[in-house]
């Protein structure tokens, strides 16, 4: 099994609670991981790749066996490139289009042959999955956040969330709390308040976003402000407080803010307006109710042995079911 996919170790260095705690995967993010991080010599019986699936799983396993969560969702992307942010920033993720010219996404066929069977997998097994049409993952997990936070405090559970994605660290929040891991090689790095202040000099997840919209991000299409980058626009938000703040300070000449802060400012109007539309996940998402509670055994035991003997998954699979009865217990 390869490092990358951290099956290993996902240690968690600012001592996160280990029950009460809702887990939201970004699937997409993680088979995309496993897909690279799991050599393609590992195949079903006839010889069907299958790497993305067990590395998948093995992830799941044993987030579950050393984060003992109580609740757990396998976050969709229904749309990966939502209209309402392409319909702002043209440009975003435009650079991963097929040459299909119908609008998907560049993925190696040997994953798009294995999503179907992630799906069935989850199913059998009793993961909750869900999506949110015209909805990326993100956004399902950004609401699933806020549904979280907004219930009172005595009856709130942490959340973790598994990505690999940046974009994410805008959901920080110590108080509910709602914490980061942070998939990258050897490991996880669980991203709090005080992990965004050592390495991006913000103080909290909305401050995290504002700096992403300043700073921009070539892998998503996002221009930023041309000449403001990442230490730049942190500086900027340690000064002005938010991106509104910001700004206010250019409309006021504000002396604090050189003439050519002003001058790239001014000329990102246009991009300003309308990339927190982009940048910031949705918090209100059409996303259906799940049951999510941490399955203690199959939901379809005959249907998950028939799977497993087919695709050659009987070990992770048990590791999984291992670790359900171990969250349980």
């Amino acid at each position: 099994m390869g490092k990358d996919v951290w099956v290993d170790s996902v240690s968690a260095p600012h001592g996160l609670a280990t029950s009460g705690t809702l887990l939201l995967l970004d699937t997409a993010s993680l088979y995309f991981r496993a897909f690279y991080g799991v050599p393609d010599t590992v195949r079903s019986p006839d010889g069907v790749p299958v790497n993305a699936v067990r590395g998948l799983l093995d992830m799941i396993a044993t987030l579950v066996a050393q984060r003992r969560p109580t609740r757990l969702v396998a976050c969709w992307d229904d749309d990966w490139r939502p209209a309402f942010r392409v319909a702002a920033i043209p440009s975003y993720k435009a650079h991963r289009l097929a040459d299909a010219g119908d609008g998907t996404e560049q993925v190696p066929p040997a994953l798009t042959a294995q999503v179907p069977l992630i799906v069935d997998v989850l199913a059998v097994v009793g993961i909750a999955r869900v999506g949110a049409p015209g909805y990326e993952a993100d956004d399902v997990i950004g609401t699933l956040t806020a549904r979280e936070a907004a219930r009172p405090a005595g009856a709130r559970d942490a959340v973790e969330i598994v990505t690999g994605d940046r974009d994410l660290f805008q959901l920080v929040d110590d108080a509910v709390p709602v914490r980061v891991l942070y998939t990258q090689r050897g490991g996880l790095d669980v991203i709090d308040a005080a992990r965004l202040a050592e390495r991006y000099g913000v103080p909290s997840g909305d401050a995290y976003a504002d700096m992403a919209i300043l700073r921009g991000d070539p892998s998503d299409g996002l221009p930023g402000v041309p000449g403001i980058g990442e230490k730049t626009a942190a500086a900027l938000l340690r000064t002005y407080g938010s991106l509104d703040g910001v700004r206010a300070a250019l409309a006021r000449v504000d002396r604090g803010m050189t003439e050519a802060q002003r001058r790239r400012l001014a000329a990102a109007a246009d991009y300003l307006d309308v990339a927190p539309l982009v940048v910031r996940v949705a918090r209100d998402a059409p996303v259906p109710d799940v049951d999510d509670h941490l399955p203690d055994s199959p939901a379809d035991p005959d249907r998950l042995v028939s799977l497993a003997r087919r695709w050659g998954l009987a070990s992770p699979v048990a590791r999984l079911l291992d670790a359900f009865a171990s969250g349980a217990g």
